[in-house]
């Protein structure tokens, strides 16, 4: 079986969560199968081995492959937060999403000048948390080498609004 076609299987679509109109995609199931896990990370390190000096991962679900992931490539893992999450020095970003608006931060010192950093989120959307974690980078100095989702959701556009970025997938 493919690894998108395993990972499809897994996924559960919860309508009207957390607002009416919404289809939620829950990857919580994945966690449950360790196999699916070291696959996902496995594919994800062979295109990212060498190539990048840091892994972002979004919160909070961006955590959950984005830790292993810097883990295997070896390289240190930024948190990106919440407003009110992370203890000062921060920078902060506030954005839209598709059913509200939101602020992130990062620790400055977790972000070093000139880095090649690689951001991983669970599921690329509209792509506002996206675009509001590459200014949150490029703030510091850094640059983002590309972006890395699980799922690309190609309807809501986000893909779009990052053409300027390398971005990867595992589902479209």
């Amino acid at each position: 079986m493919k690894l998108k076609d395993y990972i499809l299987q897994e996924i559960k679509e919860i309508p009207d969560f957390p607002k009416k109109g919404i289809i939620f995609k829950d990857i919580v199931p994945i966690f449950q199968n360790p196999k699916l896990v070291q696959q996902i990370i496995n594919t994800k390190k062979e295109l990212y081995q060498g190539k990048v000096d840091a892994v972002a991962g979004i919160e909070s679900r961006g955590f959950l492959i984005g830790l292993p992931l810097a883990l295997e490539l070896n390289v240190p893992f930024v948190m990106i937060r919440k407003k009110g999450k992370l203890p000062p020095p921060v920078v902060s970003q506030t954005y839209k999403l598709e059913y509200g608006e939101a602020t992130i931060e990062v620790q400055t010192e977790m972000i070093q000048k000139n880095q090649k950093i690689l951001i991983h989120d669970d599921i690329l959307a509209t792509g506002g948390t996206a675009l509001a974690t590459i200014s949150l980078i490029e703030k510091l100095g850094a640059s983002v080498y590309g972006l890395d989702f699980l799922m690309e959701i190609s309807d809501l556009g986000g893909k779009e609004k990052l053409k300027e970025y390398n971005v990867e997938s595992i589902i479209n």
